[in-house]
């Protein structure tokens, strides 16, 4: 894996980035993929099945993006609302595809026993430049509240409000990847103005769950579903996966709504962000979208085979 380099390219050591600094590093984003080619033709060949609609739209300079949702065509309002987001972080290649997958593939399998609701690319503009950030160089999973600084959010927000209360569980699709530790957090760092402090890449699949309400057993259940399709992160020597102390096998635990991350948007009971490894030699691109939509269904199956999932299916 290359390392970062001693200094950011962009800026002064020690002073965040104004808006020249802005300018420069939006300067050298270019368009990599087509967000029309791999996502909007994709959701269109879904839309016989499913209802799909555009719940917002982004507008950046001549670059202009609809921002898809996918819905149960069966939504009934006795039963429970599952939430599946992706590409919150555009580079994030498998959160992206592995939902759409999970829709093609098994979504059928859940007709008439929840709601789904998937938002499979929240931030185009950014997958189109394998980035994480927005133009404006603003993290959208960090931007998950009121005073949110990414539209890519605040349109999240606004689809999710109607069911904000009524979720049974979100589920948010990440990958951790060594650009995290090359680009990315280096590019953080020198945004603001702050000390780079180099961590450790995790080699393998983990999962996020929400510090202020754990739930340790519906995370194990992902971790043996996935581990059937790819492999799990070990802890480093220090008890730890990316700088947070393990709490289970395959677990770290941040406080979502503190944050402002994405799993934070609903009051759901059930709430986890995965995060898969594709720069790892032992996986190909397919099993990372299997990875993926391997924990999307097994994070079902958990909720409804729940003393919790089955009263909510049962209200009237």
């Amino acid at each position: 894996m290359n390392t970062a380099p001693a200094h950011y390219p962009i800026g002064k050591p020690g002073i965040p980035w104004g808006e020249v600094e802005r300018a420069e590093w939006l300067s050298q984003q270019t368009r990599q993929r087509s967000y029309e080619s791999d996502v909007l033709s994709v959701i269109e060949r879904l839309r016989p099945r499913f209802d799909v609609e555009e719940y917002g739209h982004l507008d950046y300079g001549a670059n202009h993006y609809p921002l898809m949702a996918i819905r149960s065509r069966d939504w009934r309002d006795d039963l429970p609302v599952v939430l599946i987001t992706g590409g919150v972080h555009g580079y994030e290649t498998s959160g992206v595809h592995g939902a759409l997958q999970f829709v093609d593939q098994h979504a059928a399998d859940y007709a008439g026993r929840v709601n789904l609701l998937v938002a499979p690319c929240v931030s185009p503009w950014a997958y189109e430049r394998i980035h994480r950030w927005n133009p404006n160089a603003v993290d959208p999973n960090r931007s998950f509240r009121d005073d949110g600084l990414a539209d890519e959010a605040s349109a999240l927000m606004r689809l999710v409000a109607p069911v904000r209360d009524h979720a049974l569980m979100h589920i948010d699709l990440h990958e951790t990847t060594d650009t995290d530790e090359t680009e990315f957090r280096p590019a953080l760092a020198a945004r603001d103005g702050k000390p780079f402090e180099p961590g450790e890449i995790p080699d393998g699949f983990y999962l996020v769950d929400d510090s202020e309400s754990p739930e340790p057993e519906f995370q194990q259940a992902l971790i043996e579903a996935v581990e059937q399709v790819t492999h799990i992160a070990p802890a480093d020597g220090n008890g730890e996966i990316f700088g947070s102390p393990v709490a289970a096998r395959g677990v770290i635990q941040y406080p979502l709504k503190q944050l402002g991350l994405c799993a934070s948007i609903t009051s759901a009971p059930y709430r986890t962000t995965t995060e898969v490894y594709p720069d790892s030699a032992r996986v190909t691109p397919e099993q990372c979208n299997a990875a993926q939509a391997a924990a999307v269904c097994a994070a079902i199956d958990y909720v409804l085979a729940s003393r919790w999932g089955r009263s909510i299916g049962r209200r009237e």
